[in-house]
């Protein structure tokens, strides 16, 4: 074996090319992460944000728990964007008024808030495929025999929110029977707590659908209300509503909604918060 011995100028040079070496090491180490740092700041920029807009309300729709949103469709919203490579999805809680002046101005590029047809709102936004069906009940107290069905609404009184529904199917009452029209209330209040003063006796009926009825009945214990069944020609469906020009996304959403119905993720979450399958037939899913 042999030695070698290396004088002080040649230990210098070995020094100085190792920490040279090193450096260089330390340098392509800090260009490697740089680069997947930018790698994954480009994957996220590349993502669309979309804004989802909903009132919170009614339950078990829309609502927060533990400060934190979910329901029905909330759930829903957050199964269509689960993967997606181009969306990520922010839910933005503002009231009712706020979520259509919201969708104007584009700055929502989607809503959901147990939003039924109208032929107004098809004319302004876009109408998604439907995710649930919903029809509408009368409600009234129990030990009220003067109202047994939409007859017997004349002169007598309820609250509505305006540019709901339920408030335009109301109007729209009022014009058709100008002789004895029903009393409107406008309110800003949310469900829950205009079926409280429904309850109290501040006013005689409320139209609603029949799944957020039942759910506030039984959650707040309202034992003196009884729902009627309203016959309809047609069950009244639920759908996202998106802002004009959001066609490409709409085509994204229709696709998924098609895709959650077959693959049985709309049954699941039905039965888990309605308690029943309440789904649009598959033949309106498109």
């Amino acid at each position: 074996n042999k030695v070698f011995y290396f004088g002080g100028n040649d230990m210098k040079k070995i020094v100085k090319y190792s920490s040279l070496a090193a450096l260089g090491l330390v340098a392509a180490g800090v260009l490697a992460a740089c680069s997947g740092g930018a790698k994954k700041e480009g994957e996220a920029a590349s993502k669309k944000e979309i804004i989802v807009a909903t009132n919170a309300t009614p339950k078990p729709f829309n609502y927060e728990e533990n400060g934190e949103l979910t329901g029905y469709e909330i759930e829903v919203v957050r199964a269509i964007f689960k993967d997606s490579d181009k969306y990520d999805v922010k839910f933005e809680k503002t009231e009712w008024s706020g979520v259509f002046a919201g969708l104007d101005a584009d700055r929502y590029n989607m809503a959901v808030s147990n939003i039924s047809y109208t032929k107004e709102r098809a004319e302004k936004y876009l109408y998604a495929a439907p995710t649930a069906k919903n029809p509408n009940v009368l409600v009234v107290k129990k030990d009220d025999s003067s109202i047994k069905s939409l007859d017997d609404i004349g002169g007598k009184s309820t609250e509505v929110v305006q540019g709901t529904t339920s408030a335009k199917q109301l109007e729209d009452y009022n014009k058709q029977h100008s002789d004895n029209p029903t009393v409107l209330k406008y309110t800003k209040a949310d469900f829950q707590q205009i079926m409280g003063r429904l309850s109290d006796g501040q006013f005689d009926y409320k139209i609603f659908d029949k799944i957020g009825v039942e759910t506030v009945i039984k959650d707040q214990g309202l034992d003196n209300l009884k729902v009627i069944e309203l016959p309809s020609d047609q069950q009244p469906y639920v759908y996202p509503l998106l802002a004009k020009g959001q066609d490409e996304l709409k085509s994204f959403v229709d696709k998924r909604i098609q895709e959650l119905y077959k693959d049985g993720t709309l049954e699941k979450l039905s039965k888990q918060f309605f308690g029943d399958t309440y789904l649009p037939a598959e033949a309106d899913i498109k």
